[in-house]
């Protein structure tokens, strides 16, 4: 819709994930690293957690680009709590087809598998995405799977990517024996004010446009209302650009990204921002500083402005 207007050769803003657009923050860059270390090390388990959004999808994506051709990858990518047979799950992650009806016989076909890969001199790496819907029980089935050995050797390398939600069902006493398996970790945390413009500045350019069309204005009011979320950052620097396409407008300002969200506030599913860290609130004040606008009274001043109407 706006591609042409802005000139760009695809969407900068996109909410799937995609590797090609990957910034690669220094946090991004270090858990990124970590990832490419376990699975190279050869590591038992290794667990990348993150909120919502926080952009770990897309460095699993960018792993799986970057993976020899003697690795077959199974992939589940949204687990959840009513799995029912895990080792089902993971035999169709491979593509692996049996008539065993049982857990028992599943489970010796996934060994036979396994066993037969590292004879043949294969890498075997099972990604469970969405891991913090796994139920404790779902979780001791794969202890069980990372128990499968072939002369004292690792034929299975297991990687869970979840919300926080996950490190604190790992910790759980029960799951100890899981837990300590475990060689990495990392937490991915929202990006800060300067690695949003960083990252917005990034992906204007990747998209083939110009890395000044959101001035800095703008992108302040992004990084506040969207608290550094990179998901969040896509979606209101995405509509952003469609009202200041419908505008005609070619570089958007903070009353264009305001209109954003003030839009997806009163749609009622944006979040609002209701606890500010210091560098949002730092961000809040120089703005009504240089602009007399307080951005986190977006709302309450355009509702008041109603109730006069009344």
């Amino acid at each position: 819709m706006y591609k042409a207007f802005y000139g760009f050769k695809e969407k900068p803003f996109t909410l799937s994930p995609d590797p090609s657009f990957l910034y690669l923050s220094k946090q991004h860059e270090t858990a990124l690293t970590m990832l490419k270390y376990g699975l190279q090390s050869e590591a038992g388990i290794s667990v990348i957690t993150g909120e919502v959004g926080s952009g770990k999808t897309t460095l699993i994506r960018a792993i799986l680009q970057g993976l020899d051709d003697n690795v077959d990858v199974g992939l589940i990518s949204n687990a959840h709590n009513a799995f029912g047979d895990l080792m089902q799950w993971v035999l169709m992650a491979f593509n692996i087809s049996t008539e065993a009806q049982d857990k028992a016989g599943r489970y010796q076909v996934l060994t036979d598998f396994l066993i037969g890969n590292y004879a043949k001199n294969r890498k075997t790496i099972l990604i469970i995405d969405e891991a913090q819907n796994m139920d404790v029980d779902t979780l001791e089935e794969l202890r069980l799977i990372s128990n499968i050995n072939a002369d004292k050797h690792l034929v299975i390398q297991l990687v869970l990517v979840g919300q926080p939600e996950l490190l604190a069902l790992m910790q759980r006493h029960d799951l100890r024996q899981l837990a300590q398996r475990v060689s990495v970790d990392y937490k991915l945390k929202a990006l800060g004010y300067m690695e949003t413009v960083a990252y917005i500045k990034h992906r204007l350019v990747t998209a083939g446009g110009e890395e000044n069309i959101f001035d800095k204005y703008a992108i302040a009011a992004v990084f506040y209302h969207s608290g550094g979320i990179p998901r969040l950052i896509n979606m209101l620097c995405d509509f952003a650009l469609v009202y200041g396409f419908s505008e005609g407008v070619k570089q958007i300002n903070l009353d264009i990204t305001l209109d954003v969200v003030r839009g997806k506030q009163y749609g009622g599913i944006f979040p609002l921002v209701r606890r500010e860290n210091r560098e949002q609130t730092k961000v809040k004040e120089l703005i009504k500083q240089k602009t007399d606008i307080d951005i986190q009274l977006v709302m309450d001043n355009e509702i008041d402005e109603d109730l006069t109407e009344l």
